[in-house]
């Protein structure tokens, strides 16, 4: 049965660099490619990226058999420590891997929500605030 796992890093991004590119490296290395048709061969995944000039802070959330964990962040911190990506434009991004840690093993970190939350598509949460509207309920951001 699959659980939900999380792995944080910061990248230094170099100027002009795409802060999707360190997230697309990560699905190019647990997927073959970082544009494909799901599912994803060792699980679902999610990678989250916040910028504050040229750091970046990633969240990858992904969920697989608990015996398949230790490969998927294996694949996860050497697409990171590489540091390049070519991307589908032929534009070449490059960042430096300054900090990686395994999150905890239910994918949560204090203080936020939990990782199916977190993970929620653009989609789902669009019709669940429908939902929620409709029915006068309260939406949870």
């Amino acid at each position: 049965m699959r659980r939900a796992f999380a792995h944080d890093a910061v990248v230094v991004l170099d100027p002009g660099g795409d802060v999707r590119a360190p997230g697309a490296a990560v699905t190019a290395a647990l997927c073959g490619h970082c544009e494909h048709d799901p599912p994803c061969p060792k699980g679902p995944h999610h990678t989250g990226a916040e910028r504050d000039g040229d750091v970046v802070s990633l969240r990858v959330l992904f969920a697989t058999e608990p015996s398949a964990e230790a490969e998927v962040r294996g694949r996860t911190e050497a697409a990171l420590s590489a540091g390049i990506l070519d991307g589908p434009d032929g534009v070449t991004t490059r960042w430096r891997l300054r900090r990686a840690d395994s999150g905890p093993s239910d994918g949560t970190r204090p203080g936020t929500r939990s990782s199916s939350c977190a993970a929620e598509s653009p989609l789902r949460r669009r019709r669940r605030t429908e939902r929620a509207r409709a029915g006068g309920g309260v939406v949870a951001s």
